[in-house]
């Protein structure tokens, strides 16, 4: 078989899979009980969730009033250049304009109603694959959009954690697209809220959402990291260091230091804080210097019971967790990935600054450092 042919087949078969994957591969016409059940879904409450930059997340009830609700929310993609390091630029593909994309959150038996736009100033075909869905390839199938167009997606939430969405135009723009930056998270609460090892409920004062990212910049003959102006014209180069599978910069939250400093995430003593995190390309491990994991949920499912005190906690590429840590003690927390060299020289790392009284029973100085007696 010729190699035209075969890449003709293979073209076919996934075309084939979309079509299944979408509702209408059955026909037009939908049975009663479907029709009555689309009457159903349009008479639910609708509540408009407006989305906000990481990381912090939208305005949400962490157990569920009332009945399930169409949680309806409007995202842009935006194409642009953005600054990940000090004179380091890259072409970023973006939900919203930012990397990571906005956290979306709703609970368990909820319809998260999307509508996507991809406006005319953009050069590129997207779409959004939903982990937490279920079905046309977790809605990439179904909202492919050219530049100047826009669709809306409707699912039902029926897994409760935290999962990761990226953009999946399909092929070798899977993987452009997502270290390019356009990927982001999305948590599904049980409606009863969080429980503890034990089954009791436990809650949050606060939630922040991390969102690590892999870049793969291209150098010049004179080791300078190279800039270009458009995502089409960085495509080859990028696509030559990605295969080498070695990031030149890892981020939490779009840019080295963007949670640092002035920009640190904040506590204050007695406070529980849920942290949310995802990765959509990468392994990593996290770890809170000073602090602990009170509750991991492995892999971000809340149904499953979490595990407790741990020290660091592992992320699997393409997936989300959640940690939960009551803050004891006042002071500069490191948040990172545990490969120290991921986290200190190509940048994963973040702070978090907490205020309040220090507690000497549970950390002390005996002796200031002084000469060896």
């Amino acid at each position: 078989m010729s190699k035209l042919r075969k890449l003709g087949l293979s073209v076919a078969i996934a075309a084939s899979l979309v079509a299944l994957s979408s509702p209408s591969f059955a026909g037009e016409k939908m049975d009663v009980g479907s029709v009555a059940k689309q009457a159903q879904i349009q008479g639910l409450e609708r509540v408009t969730q407006t989305l906000v930059a990481p990381p912090f997340l939208p305005e949400h009830n962490q157990v569920a009033k009332g009945g399930p609700k169409i949680v309806e929310m409007t995202m842009t993609i935006v194409e642009k250049e953005m600054e990940i390091a000090p004179d380091v630029f890259v072409q970023a593909l973006t939900f919203e304009g930012t990397n990571p994309g906005p956290m979306i959150v709703a609970h368990v038996g909820d319809y998260v109603e999307l509508t996507l736009k991809n406006p005319k100033t953009n050069s590129m075909v997207h779409n959004i694959d939903f982990h937490a869905a279920t079905g046309a390839l977790g809605g990439g199938g179904l909202t492919h959009v050219n530049p100047g167009e826009q669709v809306v997606l409707r699912f039902k939430a029926t897994k409760a954690g935290v999962f990761v969405y990226h953009c999946a135009p399909g092929g070798a723009m899977i993987p452009y697209h997502v270290v390019s930056g356009m990927n982001g998270a999305i948590m599904i609460l049980p409606r009863e809220g969080l429980k503890d090892e034990k089954g009791n409920a436990v809650s949050y004062d606060k939630a922040y959402y991390v969102g690590e990212q892999d870049w793969y910049i291209p150098k010049d003959e004179n080791g300078k990291y190279k800039r270009y102006g458009s995502p089409a014209e960085a495509l080859g180069d990028t696509m030559k260091v990605m295969t080498g599978l070695t990031p030149t910069h890892l981020t939490f939250n779009g840019k080295v230091g963007a949670l640092t400093g002035e920009n640190a995430m904040t506590a204050k003593v007695g406070e529980t804080v849920l942290f949310l995190h995802s990765q959509a390309n990468r392994d990593t491990r996290i770890h809170l210097i000073g602090g602990h994991g009170d509750l991991v949920w492995t892999g971000g499912s809340f149904d499953d019971i979490p595990t407790t005190n741990r020290e660091t906690w592992q992320i699997g590429g393409g997936e989300a967790a959640a940690a939960l840590y009551t803050f004891q003690q006042p002071g500069i927390y490191v948040y990172i990935n545990h490969n120290l060299i991921e986290g200190v020289m190509l940048g994963a790392a973040g702070h978090v600054s907490v205020e309040g009284e220090w507690n000497n029973d549970l950390m002390e100085q005996v002796s200031k450092p002084g000469p060896i007696q």
